[in-house]
């Protein structure tokens, strides 16, 4: 699917992959509708990019904000192509630290965010029998270590989507594509003091990449209909070695991790 002359509805616009993503498929041709909560980033970024650039503020992880939104795209006449679920929150912490409007939150954005944003433009994408969705996911997908149990979980549920649209949706003319990342260059741990010290050791065989790289990765497949794409190379290490050898792959990241010692979870 070319993205010369597509429509691509991009979650979580507003900085970070988002952003780079929105940047990239614009390039190439693409009407880009940019999602977020924030005003201020989202209008400058529109404003820069100009010419088939347009933005919505949306809380995508509240049905009644989503439904709005599919509404105020429709009005504007826009026929969504491409809807790349990227937008995610949470913080790595242990289960018992964590609130329970925090875990609530944790599963609202990425997970129920995805599955409310997707619901509200595929009916269209089957009626044209064509369209594909994006989910951005993280490698804690493949791969959990110790300390992050909401975000972890949340994650997962995330690939339960995008396997479940994979079988769902077959035979329709409407894809998607799961990406799966190792650590990218951006605010995240700024905005998350703490969770980099939960980073287990051994994840320092993946190297860090750019949101730029990511972004170009996912152009490139939506263009090209793949199922999946893990980024960078050393993550598909990681991601056999998760399905292959488990125990071992669970006993290396728990080693390396935030153990407990004495009911506490230390490094």
């Amino acid at each position: 699917m070319k993205l010369l002359g597509r429509t691509v509805l991009i979650t979580g616009a507003s900085s970070g992959i988002g952003e780079a993503v929105a940047r990239a498929a614009h390039a190439r041709g693409a009407t880009v509708l940019l999602v977020a909560r924030g005003e201020t980033k989202l209008k400058a970024l529109s404003d820069e990019l100009g010419v088939r650039a347009h933005h919505y503020t949306c809380d995508v992880g509240e049905a009644y904000a989503v439904a709005k939104l599919a509404e105020a795209v429709r009005e504007d006449g826009h026929a969504v192509d491409v809807v790349i679920n990227n937008a995610g929150a949470g913080r790595w912490v242990s289960i018992e630290d964590a609130e329970p409007a925090e875990l609530l939150d944790m599963a609202k954005v990425p997970y129920l965010a995805a599955l409310l944003v997707t619901r509200a433009f595929v009916g269209d994408m089957i009626a044209r029998g064509s369209g594909w969705f994006v989910t951005v996911n993280s490698g804690v997908s493949r791969a959990v270590w110790p300390g992050a149990v909401g975000y972890a979980s949340a994650r997962w549920a995330l690939r339960g989507l995008d396997l479940a649209l994979k079988s769902d949706l077959r035979g329709t003319g409407v894809g998607a594509t799961e990406v799966v990342l190792g650590t990218v260059s951006s605010s995240y741990f700024a905005n998350n003091p703490g969770s980099e010290d939960k980073l287990p050791k051994i994840a320092k065989i993946v190297p860090v990449i750019t949101p730029e790289q990511v972004a170009e990765g996912i152009c490139k497949a939506v263009e090209r209909r793949r199922g999946t794409l893990i980024m960078p190379l050393q993550m598909k290490f990681v991601a056999t070695s998760s399905q292959h050898f488990p125990r071992m792959n669970h006993f290396m990241l728990w080693l390396t991790g935030a153990r407990r010692k004495g009911g506490l979870l230390k490094r």
